[in-house]
């Protein structure tokens, strides 16, 4: 008897552990980056769409991120006794990209493009949520096979395998 109350509360242990693990892997904390970018004050209070940063995102696999020139743009004129734009200006001088740290991650099998889903009408928001009101990124869907699936159903996409899988 005793023995099988170990085997149980071991059983339960794992399952906790896996449990914990699935959701620490789904929405992972937002990384901190070289400069404190506001996702809400560039697309709320400036008015930029998001292509105007991401401007591979209708015609390449990748959205893209923004090169320092295009920061720039504004910056050199722009809020420039900031301390994050003061960080930029430096990167600008040093002629070095900003090394942001990545928020999505997919595995390597799996193609995604932003290019199909922007056609067929979908909202970055479906994915990336509300990012007039984010101050730092943070992966808030779970990206996982399941989540895609559902979504592919409801929207009349196809599910075959071959369409992501590669």
């Amino acid at each position: 008897m005793k023995k099988l109350l170990i085997t149980v509360y071991f059983l339960i242990f794992i399952l906790i552990i896996v449990l914990l693990g699935g959701l620490w892997s789904t929405y992972r904390d937002a990384p901190d980056q070289p400069i404190a970018f506001s996702h809400k004050k560039h697309l709320t209070y400036v008015g930029l769409e998001c292509d105007h940063c991401h401007q591979y995102a209708e015609v390449g696999l990748q959205p893209g991120i923004p090169a320092v020139s295009v920061c720039m743009d504004c910056h050199e004129a722009v809020a420039t006794d900031s301390p994050e734009i003061i960080k930029l200006t430096e990167y600008w001088n040093r002629k070095e990209p900003v090394p942001w740290a990545g928020v999505y991650y997919l595995p390597q099998h799996v193609l995604f493009t932003h290019k199909r889903h922007i056609k067929k009408g979908i909202d970055c928001a479906e994915c990336h949520g509300d990012m007039k009101v984010v101050e730092k990124v943070r992966q808030v869907r779970s990206l996982r096979m399941g989540w895609c699936v559902t979504c592919h159903r409801e929207n009349g996409a196809s599910d075959d395998c071959w369409t992501c899988h590669k």
